[in-house]
């Protein structure tokens, strides 16, 4: 069963001519292509502001607005028009006022300035969200959405949290992922039912988070593995509360279990644990959160069928699943509790999915390791990565 969530370097020498398939020839010449596209100017370079891992793609959301996408290509989730792959960054095409963006396993979801939202990729469930189940290789409008602050993306279905703090949901929901009550697919947004003064979401393959704005956590959707939380393992079609959880400062659903970060920084895990994922130094599975071991002072977490958590020290520390070295410790042993990503430091942001993860530099710029079978390392090559390298085709302060 596919599994990936929805839901990132070295920094290059000026002198250095070799950054990811760009021909760079000083500083007061343009940054051009491989195929002559110049993609910025020299004298005002663009950097990454933000990340998001598809299955077996990446995304950077740059500061001037524009998206750019490495990697798989299959249903068109790189946006350029096309559905062949690409192993470093190409243009998401006609997409300017970008303010967040969020990947399925092969469809994205993109936040534009005045609240709308656009889709590309895989459609095979309504997951885009424009009334078709028709896949796009160019970003369509997601219908009837305004006012929207933040968007997620699982595994074949799309979320959105509206200014009011309530939340609408789109594309697959076999399990109720959709929280309309119902396990119909929707091709077009529904209200999750029970929501208000939502603060935060996530999704993930077949199930859905909100962060309530009193700091607790709701959750519905595939409950087999316990990762709804709520003591049970009964799938949920409208949200239920996650037991035991106060103070929770952000959410992240991982393929089939879920992470809190929690008030003092410190990590609460639940739902399947077989790879080690829940990071607690057991492989049992749990229906509660329990607490990740030895975590504290986190900034940002994130998960799949393993996890990450982002450090105060901006160092980034792995656990669970390891078979393509997507824990970044230069091994590819499963581990049950964390373990720190070596040649990292100065992490802005993280996102991980099934076998690979991105992270976000101070200076703007993006490393990747793990499974590169399809390019989504985005170094230029089809090679997996048991540690950190830099995706190229990402302008960055240093790239010039």
């Amino acid at each position: 069963m596919p599994v990936a969530q929805a839901h990132a370097v070295s920094a290059a020498c000026a002198s250095r001519a070799e950054t990811g398939g760009l021909n760079v020839s000083g500083r007061l010449g343009d940054v051009v292509a491989a195929d002559g596209a110049t993609l910025a100017s020299a004298d005002d370079p663009v950097v990454a502001k933000a990340i998001a891992t598809g299955i077996a793609h990446g995304l950077a959301l740059m500061a001037d607005g524009t998206v750019r996408a490495w990697g798989s290509n299959s249903s068109g989730q790189l946006g350029d028009g096309s559905t062949v792959n690409r192993t470093t960054a190409v243009a998401v095409a006609g997409l300017t006022g970008v303010r967040a963006v969020a990947a399925g396993d092969s469809h994205n979801v993109a936040l534009v300035a005045g609240g709308t939202v656009r889709a590309w990729g895989s459609n095979s469930s309504g997951q885009l969200g424009d009334g078709s189940t028709v896949n796009r290789t160019t970003a369509v409008a997601v219908a009837g959405l305004t006012g929207v602050r933040a968007v997620a993306a699982g595994g074949a279905h799309s979320l959105a949290l509206t200014a009011d703090g309530t939340v609408k949901a789109w594309g697959s929901n076999r399990f109720g992922q959709l929280g309309d009550g119902t396990t119909a697919d929707h091709s077009t947004p529904v209200t999750v039912m029970g929501l208000a003064g939502v603060k935060a979401i996530a999704a993930s393959v077949t199930h859905s988070l909100a962060l309530m704005a009193d700091g607790t956590v709701r959750a519905w959707g595939n409950n087999e593995f316990g990762q709804l939380g709520d003591g049970t393992s009964t799938n949920r079609s409208t949200p239920v509360g996650v037991t035991g959880l106060t103070g929770v400062r952000a959410v992240a659903a991982g393929a089939f279990h879920s992470l809190a970060l929690a008030t003092g920084g410190t990590v609460k895990v639940w739902g399947i644990n077989y790879l080690g994922q829940l990071g607690d130094g057991t492989r049992i599975n749990r229906s509660t959160p329990v607490g990740a071991t030895g975590l504290t002072r986190v900034r940002a977490i994130d998960g799949s069928l393993h996890s990450l958590a982002l450090m105060a020290d901006g160092t980034v520390r792995a656990w669970g699943s390891n078979s393509s070295g997507q824990l970044g410790d230069g091994t590819r042993i499963n581990r049950s509790t964390p373990v720190t990503v070596v040649h990292l430091a100065g992490v802005k942001a993280i996102s991980t999915t099934v076998s690979h993860n991105l992270a976000l530099m101070a200076d703007g710029t993006v490393r990747a390791w793990g499974n590169n079978s399809s390019g989504q390392l985005g170094d230029g090559t089809i090679n997996n990565r048991a540690v950190p390298v830099t995706v190229r085709g990402l302008i960055g302060k240093q790239d010039l």
